[in-house]
C-alpha cells in the first residue's frame, strides 16, 4: 500500500480492513484516540467500543520528515527481529513500511521505567528481564550465534540506517565534549565543561570509543536503550522504541543501560534516599550477572559458528576466549557508559531524573556528581574487572 496520512476520521476504516486487525477487534467499531505530539510520529490509542473492550496503539512516521519514515523503517524491522529473540517486546499486529505504520500491544498496566525510578518504584525482576534481553538479542544477531552469510545479511537490513547512527556519533561522543551550539545552556557547569574540553587523557578514550561504535558491526543494537525505552511493571518488562537499531558494538546497549540506572543513583543521592540507591547498585550487579550468565549458555549451546569452525578449539581454548571477550565486553560497557553519562549533563539531551530536580543548588550537585563518576568510567574502563569495581567506583565518587 502506498503511503496515506492516517487520522482520527480514516483510521478506523483502515485498521478494519486488515483481516488481522479486524478480527482482533471482532469487527466493533472503534473508538480513536490521538496521544501522540505529532513532531516525529502520530500515535493512536484504539479501542473497541464492544462491553469487554480491546486496545491496540497505532504509529505512524510524518510524511514531511523523510528521517522520521526511516526510523520507522528500522523500528519496525528491529522489534520484529528481537520478537523473535526473546519475550521482552510488545506483541506486534501489524506492520507496513510503505505506510510507516506499526500496530503493537497497548500495554495499559505498564509504565515508562525512568518514570517509576524517579518516584523510586522498586522493580524486582527488571534488572533479571533486561540482563536476558540483551544477552538473547546480542548473543543471536552475532557471529557467536549465526553464519557470515546470516550475519552480513542483517547487516545489510540495518546499514541504512546511517542519519540516526550519525546522530549518535554527533550528540554522544562528539559535542558534549566541546564548545557547540546543541549543548545544554548550563551556566553553573562553566568550569566543568571548560575542563573536559581541555581533558586530553579522557578525550582520547572518547576517541577511541567513537571508533568502536562507527566500525564494529558485532551485533544488532537497541541503538538508545535508556530507561525512558522500557515499560515494565513489578511482574514483566518491555522495550520500545527502537528506531535508532544498527548493528554495532555490543557494549554500547549495555553502558547506556548502565548509565542511566547510574544517573538515577545520582539523582536519589540528592535527595539522601539510601535506600533507593542501594537498590540501584543491586539491580546494576544482577543484571550485568544475568546477562554474563545468559550470554555464556548461549554460547556453550553455540559451538561452531561464524567464528570458530567446528574442530577449530579444544574446551579449554574456548573457556580461555570466552573470558577474555566477556572481560573485553564488559570494558567497553563502562566505557560507553561513561560517554553517555558525560553527554547527558552537557549535550541537548539530559535525563529527567536530573533536570527535573526542582532545587537549583540540589541540580547542579547531582550534575556535577554525574560528571564525575562520567570521567572515572572513561578514564577507568580498561582497568575494571566485574561488577564489584564498578559498585566500588560509584560508592567511591561524589561531585567535583
Amino acid at each position: 500500500m502506498s503511503y496515506k496520512i492516517l487520522t482520527t476520521s480514516n483510521i478506523e476504516h483502515y485498521l478494519l480492513s486488515l483481516r488481522d486487525i479486524a478480527l482482533f477487534f471482532n469487527g466493533a467499531p472503534l473508538r480513536i484516540e490521538e496521544i501522540g505530539d505529532g513532531n516525529l510520529n502520530f500515535v493512536f490509542l484504539v479501542t473497541s467500543t464492544q462491553e469487554c473492550s480491546r486496545q491496540l496503539i497505532v504509529k505512524q512516521a510524518v510524511p514531511y520528515l523523510r528521517c522520521a519514515g526511516e526510523r520507522m523503517i528500522y523500528e519496525i524491522r528491529s522489534l520484529k527481529h528481537f520478537a523473535t529473540l526473546c519475550d521482552h517486546i510488545p506483541t506486534i499486529y501489524y506492520s507496513d513500511e510503505c505506510m510507516s505504520v506499526l500496530i503493537m500491544e497497548y500495554l495499559a498496566d505498564h509504565a515508562l521505567m525512568r518514570k517509576g525510578m524517579i518516584n523510586a518504584n522498586i522493580y524486582p525482576h527488571a534488572a533479571t528481564h533486561l540482563g536476558t534481553f540483551l544477552a538473547h538479542t546480542l548473543f543471536k544477531t552475532s557471529t557467536l550465534s549465526l553464519s557470515s552469510h546470516e550475519h552480513h545479511h542483517l547487516i545489510a537490513q540495518f546499514i541504512g540506517n546511517k542519519e540516526l547512527c550519525k546522530l549518535t556519533e554527533d550528540f554522544v561522543f562528539t559535542a558534549p565534549f566541546m564548545e557547540h551550539e546543541t549543548n545544554a545552556d548550563l551556566p553553573e557547569l562553566t568550569d566543568l565543561a571548560h575542563e573536559i574540553a581541555a581533558d586530553i587523557p579522557l578525550k582520547m578514550h572518547i576517541l577511541t570509543l567513537k571508533h568502536l561504535f562507527m566500525n564494529r558491526s558485532d551485533a544488532l543494537l537497541h541503538g538508545d536503550l535508556h530507561t525512558g525505552s522500557i515499560m515494565l511493571n513489578r511482574h514483566t518488562t518491555y522495550v520500545i522504541d527502537s528506531e535508532f537499531a544498527f548493528m554495532g558494538p555490543m557494549g554500547f546497549d549495555i553502558g547506556t543501560l548502565i548509565a542511566n540506572f547510574v544517573m538515577s543513583y545520582v539523582a536519589h543521592g540528592v535527595h539522601g534516599n539510601t535506600q533507593y540507591q542501594q537498590w540501584i547498585l543491586s539491580s546494576i550487579q544482577t543484571f550485568w550477572s544475568t546477562f554474563e550468565t545468559a550470554f555464556r549458555t548461549l554460547w556453550q549451546a553455540t559451538p561452531h559458528n561464524a567464528l570458530m569452525a567446528q574442530g577449530f578449539a579444544s574446551p579449554e581454548l574456548l573457556k580461555q576466549y570466552q573470558d577474555a571477550y566477556m572481560l573485553q565486553l564488559f570494558q567497553e560497557s563502562i566505557g560507553f557508559a561513561g560517554c553517555e553519562i558525560l553527554r547527558r549533563q552537557f549535550g541537548i539531551a539530559g535525563v529527567e531524573d536530573i533536570r527535573g530536580i526542582a532545587d537549583a543548588r540540589l541540580r547542579e550537585y547531582a550534575n556535577r556528581h554525574a560528571v564525575a563518576l562520567g570521567r572515572r568510567f572513561i578514564n577507568a574502563y580498561l582497568h575494571v574487572k566485574n561488577s564489584e569495581d564498578i559498585i566500588m567506583l560509584i560508592k567511591a565518587s561524589h561531585a567535583g
